[in-house]
């Protein structure tokens, strides 16, 4: 799994208030065949809760890497490199914009 240390979890407010901190990292947005979206944020239980209501398509699932803020955009963008996900794809975003 590209992200370290977390599995992925149900993409649902009550498991995003579970599961994801308030912490500095990195998260990504997954359905049953592709990887949809990989994002960063200083607030990743925040940044986690906005994603529910404009996602399209809809994750079905999340994963998150916490990491320092200096970090935060190298790790993201490695990641996007890596997945290719499809809201990138989609809107041409490149590596590099943050929230």
């Amino acid at each position: 799994m590209p992200f370290d240390n977390h599995g992925a979890r149900a993409f649902t407010e009550t498991s995003i208030r579970k599961n994801a901190p308030a912490d500095s990292g990195v998260y990504g947005l997954s359905n049953a065949r592709e990887w949809i979206y990989v994002g960063e944020s200083a607030n990743l239980q925040g940044a986690l809760l906005g994603r529910l209501r404009d996602t399209d398509p809809a994750p079905t699932g999340f994963t998150y890497e916490l990491c320092r803020p200096a970090d935060r955009i190298a790790r993201q963008n490695r990641l996007v490199l890596e997945l290719d996900p499809v809201y990138s794809r989609r809107l041409g975003v490149m590596p590099g914009a943050s929230e």
